[in-house]
């Protein structure tokens, strides 16, 4: 059997953890919060470890550490990103994969060389739970309902003229203007390159209407259309 039909390119939604956060005790407790919040949606959640300007980690023994903290936190430590060679040896040592740098600290993937895409993806059926549907490098648009446990995800806007009830992750390669739209918002989770709320943090009064999602401030923001 020829590796190209076994073996086949896919995104996975991880979380991104900062290694310098990890000794914030603030961050430590904020983050427990969240988790306690929304209990269901981090169990188990795969984590990237960022090594952006640490210099430590250095050690496997290191790497177990900080398994164990996050495994505490219900969160699963799967990968490292931004690591030097001694921190790639150590990680690779604790059993932990390397990803490629991300600019929205939302999402890791592999770098793969892919043909230029159209501006817009169209989907015009409802996205089924359990569905995945990335518009790489372009805008998303879904004229019909997504399902709780699908997900969207593009690297620009996100439009839905239907009900929201899976994932929405727009600007997913760092764009910070991107936008999600969609005609009825009870959605689990919303993300603009990286920033995201759950479906609880969403503003009860925005439930069930049509809106507008963007990132200011460093913040999500939600408006009624």
């Amino acid at each position: 059997m020829a590796a190209g039909n076994v073996v086949q390119g896919a995104l996975f939604t991880v979380m991104v953890v900062r290694a310098a956060s990890l000794r914030d005790d603030a961050f430590e407790h904020e983050l427990a919060r969240q988790i306690a919040r929304s209990p269901r949606f981090f169990q188990n959640a795969p984590v990237v470890l960022d090594l952006r300007g640490v210099e430590n980690l250095t050690e496997a023994s290191e790497f177990e550490t900080v398994k164990g903290k996050l495994r505490e936190l219900t969160l699963t430590l799967v990968g490292v990103q931004n690591a030097q060679p001694a921190q790639l040896e150590a990680a690779t040592e604790a059993g932990l994969a390397s990803f490629a740098p991300t600019s929205g600290g939302g999402q890791a993937r592999a770098e793969r060389n892919t043909p230029p895409l159209p501006k817009t993806r169209l989907v015009t059926e409802p996205v089924r739970s359990g569905t995945q549907i990335y518009a790489r490098g372009s805008d998303l648009i879904v004229t019909a309902a997504v399902s709780p446990g699908a997900e969207l995800v593009a690297d620009g806007n996100i439009h839905v003229y239907g009900a929201l009830r899976g994932r929405a992750l727009a600007g997913a390669s760092g764009d910070t203007a991107a936008r999600i739209f969609c005609t009825r918002l009870e959605a689990e989770l919303v993300s603009i390159a990286g920033r995201y709320l759950v479906s609880e943090q969403l503003p009860p009064g925005m439930q069930s209407t049509p809106v507008q999602i963007a990132l200011v401030d460093d913040q999500l923001t939600i408006t009624r259309n």
